[in-house]
């Protein structure tokens, strides 16, 4: 085991990958990233949620080890910086972690507060909270570089209704698909140059001497690749995703009308995987039609494409059509907060970012610093992805039981400030508001 500063790692059994699926024990070692601002009220609300579902499951014969790695606030405070080398070498170790939100820096200022996410242009003390211990120089986005430094090359996000939830759409309750949005290309991998300079003036010359096309001389270029090998192993993910659990379809959904050789290529290379690799469980839309009459063969799975922007009406029009949808990134991140918004919102959006050895699952919404230690905000978001991390780790049983108790939760009308606000607004009247650490109760309560 490597030898670490400040993360001790406790007593159990270290999670092990063999042909991409990770061996466990029955007391696996997982990280824990606690996160900043109202990761400190979730977090170990998600914990107590958990630990209560695998207790109910497996009657004290399994337990989580959990191994807390200090990343964001909690990192600058031990390390001096709040992406240090030595949390990357654990989660590597532990192969497993579920971690909350962490402060994004958005603006120009040369100075972010972990605490309250003000930002400035000096270094501490928080010109908003007044604390010392929490300002640092602005940084990139911590999600974005452990993706890339872990090449969590898939960020899965499921999206589906619960009944009671006040949501936008009337097909709400038709909605129940997962996300594959490639986590390492497209815009992540991007280069942008500025308008005129050297670069951007370079290659728009370039353009213009090998293909005639006159590109304007005052324009900003960005380039985007989409390469075979990110394409495949993302596409390759989303179908055994839909093979493992029975799903009818795995959708590839892309630009290739007007970007030919990298959304075009997105979708071709897609269909190469299906074909190479699991020939044997899929039907594509053409042959569904032209050897099986419109009828889907027993045991199959359809594979199709579809058009970006036709994919966001259809989403709203025709979910019940829809189970699995692998897409490249920058549609990707726009299909999946639109997804989520006709359910209800962002606060029961979970989310997983996967790698050939690594996973990490997370609460897909903000830091939220004004509420921070007033144990108010909605859960939800981090104990639905820690049902993903349950079932990443074949702990089924567990995680069936978590989703029961939220269910039901939301079903009694014992929910926090949020939902209850739209409920009663809706016109339901049997809501009990509850706090953030009072929801966990009420879902552990719920289990069966």
């Amino acid at each position: 085991m490597p030898q670490f500063k400040h993360v001790n790692v406790p007593e159990g059994d270290r999670i092990e990958v063999k042909d991409g699926r990770p061996q466990v024990g029955d007391r696996p070692i997982i990280g824990l990233m606690r996160g900043d601002g109202i990761g400190l009220d979730i977090t170990p609300v998600m914990k107590d949620v958990v630990g209560a579902a695998v207790e109910k499951a497996y009657g004290g014969k399994r337990e989580i080890a959990w191994c807390p790695i200090y990343v964001g606030l909690e990192g600058l405070q031990r390390y001096g910086t709040e992406f240090p080398d030595e949390a990357l070498e654990a989660i590597r170790y532990v192969k497993v972690a579920i971690k909350g939100p962490f402060t994004t820096p958005i603006g120009e200022e040369t100075h972010v507060c972990l605490h309250c996410a003000h930002q400035q242009n000096h270094p501490a003390p928080c010109d908003n909270c007044g604390k010392e211990d929490g300002v640092t120089e602005r940084f990139r986005s911590i999600n974005v570089r452990l993706r890339q430094a872990l090449d969590l090359f898939a960020c899965v996000r499921p999206v589906r209704y619960f009944q009671g939830v006040p949501a936008p759409n009337k097909y709400a309750e038709k909605v129940n698909f997962v996300i594959f949005r490639e986590n390492t290309e497209d815009v992540y991998a991007g280069y942008d140059f500025e308008k005129g300079s050297e670069v951007a003036t370079a290659v728009i010359d370039l353009i213009k001497e090998k293909t005639g096309r006159q590109i304007r001389p005052d324009s900003g270029i960005g380039i985007k690749p989409i390469s075979v090998t990110g394409t495949k192993r993302l596409v390759r993910s989303a179908i055994r995703w839909a093979i493992q659990n029975n799903l009818p379809s795995v959708t590839l959904v892309h630009k290739g009308n007007i970007m030919k050789f990298t959304e075009g290529s997105f979708c071709k290379w897609g269909y190469e995987v299906a074909v190479e690799e699991f020939r044997e469980h899929f039907v594509t839309e053409k042959e569904l039609w032209s050897e099986h009459n419109g009828t889907m063969p027993e045991g199959k799975i359809l594979i199709k494409d579809r058009i970006a922007d036709s994919i966001f009406q259809q989403i709203q029009t025709r979910p019940a059509e829809y189970s699995v949808l692998a897409v490249p990134n920058l549609n990707g991140d726009y299909l999946s907060d639109a997804a989520i918004a006709l359910v209800g919102g962002l606060g029961l959006g979970p989310g997983a970012n996967i790698g050939e050895e690594c996973a990490i699952f997370e609460a897909t919404h903000g830091t939220a610093p004004k509420y921070t230690g007033q144990d108010k905000v909605n859960p939800g978001s981090l104990l639905l992805s820690s049902v993903m991390m349950l079932d990443h780790i074949g702990w089924k049983e567990a995680s069936a039981l978590i989703v029961r108790g939220i269910e039901r939760a939301i079903r009694d009308g014992h929910v926090t400030y949020d939902l209850e606000r739209l409920m009663k607004a809706e016109g339901r009247q049997d809501v009990t508001k509850v706090s953030c650490s009072g929801f966990g109760k009420a879902v552990i309560e719920r289990m069966d």
